[in-house]
């Protein structure tokens, strides 16, 4: 018997399935106001926008049903009249320290087909029980976090692999090592060494400090004045990989105030956003006052109305100014004071 011998050649090929992802905070303030809705009835979230389309969540004080009277329910809805079905995975829990299981188990969730006709439910969030004596309530007020993950297609790659862009990665690197370093900053007793171009390129006061007519001399050593040297490291560090690194939740609240006042200092937007965002977490009796001076003095009117939010009840209001941090509002900002009188004075 002969023998044919032939040439085998092997190809392969992936298929990518392409998402887009993010996440919403929604924070109920009145808690114990809401307890009176009988089951099935629920407080409609304001609109937001997610993976290129707009949704709402409904909350559920006392259950989607009577089947679930004794649990807190949240629904998700697609907000897009006419719209066509949207294939999502989501999830939801208290903003806090679940978050990161949160979204390490978005993976395994099915995905589910969103119209502007159906709703999707979370039924057993918690009972109210388990909220009332959880940490999560914290003066009448508790946050969920929703993520959502958009199933926006498929498509076939074939085996070259391109990975993410780690230039952040690498300027990291460059921040870390000094390498190259034509800068030295002065801040709280400490040096930082720098590069002007990577600060010049990412923000314009930086710029104009470092090569611009701002500039002192050869612009080698520039001293900042009024700053902890700590809050200046974690700018430059985001100025370089434009992330931050994680802060301790003990920390977080007053961190992101100092950082928020070296944003704006520095004209970062993002990071300034990105401040704002954090700081509508710790919202309370305590420092409501202080965030909401903040928010004034540094023109951030998405705090500033999270701020308002949160004060809107007369009891809260009214535990708020008993404290030292709006006796400081008041020298400091009597025009937010005015306002918030106003808005306590029955119409």
């Amino acid at each position: 018997m002969s023998s044919v011998s032939a040439d085998v050649e092997w190809l392969g090929s992936t298929i990518v399935v392409d998402t887009s992802s993010g996440h919403h905070l929604l924070t109920i303030h009145g808690y114990s106001r809401t307890k009176g809705l009988p089951a099935g009835e629920y407080v409609m979230s304001r609109p937001f926008s997610l993976g290129g389309h707009r949704w709402r969540i409904c909350y559920y004080p006392n259950g989607e049903n009577s089947e679930f009277s004794g649990y807190i329910s949240v629904s998700l809805i697609l907000d897009e009249d006419g719209a066509a079905a949207v294939k999502a995975q989501w999830d939801i829990c208290f903003a806090g320290e679940e978050e990161a299981e949160q979204v390490s188990s978005l993976a395994s969730r099915p995905v589910h087909e969103f119209t502007s006709e159906n709703e999707w439910f979370c039924n057993n969030l918690a009972t109210k029980e388990e909220l009332e004596s959880s940490g999560h309530l914290r003066n009448d007020s508790f946050t969920v976090r929703c993520d959502i993950v958009v199933v926006q297609g498929c498509r076939a790659v074939d085996f070259v692999s391109v990975p993410p862009c780690d230039l952040g990665w690498h300027l990291g690197e460059l921040l870390e090592t000094g390498k190259g370093a034509d800068v030295v900053f002065k801040v709280g007793g400490e040096t930082v060494a720098a590069h002007r171009c990577v600060l010049a390129a990412r923000s314009l006061v930086f710029s104009a400090e470092l090569f611009g007519p701002m500039k002192e001399g050869n612009a080698a050593s520039v001293r900042v004045e009024d700053m902890e040297a700590d809050v200046f490291k974690m700018l430059l560090r985001f100025a370089y990989t434009g992330s931050l690194p994680e802060m301790g939740k003990e920390d977080e609240g007053v961190t992101c105030q100092h950082l928020l006042v070296a944003a704006d200092r520095y004209d970062m937007e993002r990071l300034k956003l990105i401040c704002e965002e954090r700081l509508c977490e710790y919202i309370d009796v305590g420092s409501a006052a202080t965030i909401l001076a903040l928010a004034e003095q540094h023109h951030c009117e998405g705090l500033k109305k999270a701020c308002f939010s949160f004060l809107s009840p007369p009891a809260i209001l009214r535990a708020v100014m008993a404290t030292k941090g709006f006796q400081h509002l008041i020298w400091s900002c009597p025009s937010i004071v005015v306002e918030l009188m106003a808005m306590s004075c029955p119409h």
